[in-house]
């Protein structure tokens, strides 16, 4: 009983930790936005359109014009994945078109990916 408890607790508490992670990751975002965008059927700029990105292959969104390097992986975007890209994006994989040199925080990384996981689901 006081384990069913605790675990309660945990999940009660952390849907308002998760809500801030993605306020706070909204405001990370306004960095990339410049080059992403991420509503359903959004433009490429310079960068691709992120929506819909997690469980799918990196480089695989039709219209956008990928880096050979980025094609030729089999990355699937994931969580993990998504926090050692940001991280460096140029050592994680090199050779990719991404300018971007990353986003060193670890803690930013998390709420910008709670941001980006709740902002472009399908």
């Amino acid at each position: 009983m006081k384990r069913c408890l605790v675990a309660a607790a945990s999940i009660l508490l952390s849907g308002p930790a998760l809500a801030q992670d993605a306020d706070a990751g909204k405001r990370a975002f306004l960095q990339c936005r410049a080059c992403h965008t991420l509503e359903a059927g959004g433009r490429h700029l310079a960068g691709p359109n992120l929506h819909g990105m997690f469980g799918t292959k990196a480089g695989s969104k039709p219209g956008y014009a990928y880096s050979k390097v980025l094609k030729a992986s089999d990355l699937v975007w994931t969580e993990a994945l998504l926090d050692k890209w940001l991280a460096d994006p140029r050592g994680f994989l090199p050779g990719n078109k991404m300018v971007f040199t990353g986003v060193k925080a670890p803690e930013t990384r998390k709420q910008l990916i709670a941001y980006l996981k709740a902002e472009t689901a399908k």
